[in-house]
């Protein structure tokens, strides 16, 4: 009984151990990830091109606010150059950040609330890491909506969007 008690303690401690150590890197990814998030978020505020786009993977998609915008990494590079050169960039601060792991440690993916020109947006997206260094893969903007103006939100873009349903329907 008591070698049982002994070795069922030594896998307690060992698996504590284990999780313990995968959670403390974890909590170091995460700041990774948020300097890096914020350094992405500075790249497009002063306008620098290439280290802005260096942060995406070369197979990588920004999906943004408009229905109609869902860019490969080249296509997004071939909207965003005329704002980079006229200095007419986005300026987001993140709020609140929330970043979540794969088993693996592989794959990252994250929330956030920013502050923009636009007022809240949320910005979320996933991370690989790849050669040692964190990628965007995927990156969605989105504008929030309150509740309470919902509804006035709905009839300001339904002529737009009705639209666009039809066309996409077909």
């Amino acid at each position: 009984m008591k070698k049982t008690t002994i070795f069922f303690t030594f896998i307690l401690f060992v698996f504590s151990f284990t999780t313990l150590s995968a959670q403390a890197n974890f909590e170091k990814e995460k700041t990774s990830i948020s300097k890096m998030l914020d350094d992405f978020n500075v790249a497009a505020a002063k306008a620098e091109y290439k280290t802005y786009f260096d942060f995406y993977a070369d197979e990588s998609t920004f999906i943004g606010t408009d229905a109609t915008e869902v860019w490969n990494k080249k296509e997004f590079m071939i909207w965003a150059k005329p704002y980079f050169d006229q200095n007419k960039t986005w300026n987001f601060t993140s709020l609140k950040r929330n970043i979540y792991f794969s088993k693996d440690g592989k794959l990252a993916w994250f929330d956030e609330i920013l502050d923009t020109q636009m007022k809240i947006c949320r910005g979320s997206g996933v991370l690989e890491k790849i050669n040692g260094v964190w990628k965007v893969k995927q990156y969605v903007l989105s504008m929030t909506v309150p509740n309470e103006i919902v509804d006035k939100v709905v009839a300001e873009k339904t002529a737009i969007e009705d639209e666009l349903i039809q066309k996409l329907k077909k």
